[in-house]
């Protein structure tokens, strides 16, 4: 027997380098900051919609929302942790306040 493919088995395909996307920032893109967010999914989507609280201000407005599939929001989630391991190991660790967050976000208490 020969080491040789046959005619009828073609060598596989040698893996391609990911390709690279060239992304152009506008010079007229306005950068919005926030600092609330709220997080919805439905089987299809991940959907985050961005506010700024202001202290003293009962109401607040969405001013961006973002809709990703949820392979693309789990991406997202792997590079936001890639880049705050980054910047804590550069800056020192993110200390989370107590406060609203907490407020928010914790479970209700048993009755």
């Amino acid at each position: 027997m020969s080491d040789q493919p046959s005619p009828s088995q073609s060598p596989a395909p040698a893996p391609q380098p990911p390709q690279q996307i060239q992304l152009e920032l506008p010079i007229n893109l306005d950068a919005i900051y926030t600092n609330f967010a709220i997080i919805t999914h439905s089987p299809s989507e991940v959907i985050i919609d961005y506010a700024r609280v202001l202290p003293n201000t009962p109401k607040s407005k969405i001013v961006a929302r973002i809709i990703l599939t949820p392979m693309n929001a789990k991406v997202l989630h792997k590079a936001l942790g890639d880049n705050l391991a980054k910047y804590e190991a550069q800056f020192g660790p993110i200390i989370l306040p107590t406060g609203l967050a907490d407020q928010l976000f914790k479970p209700p208490k048993p009755e």
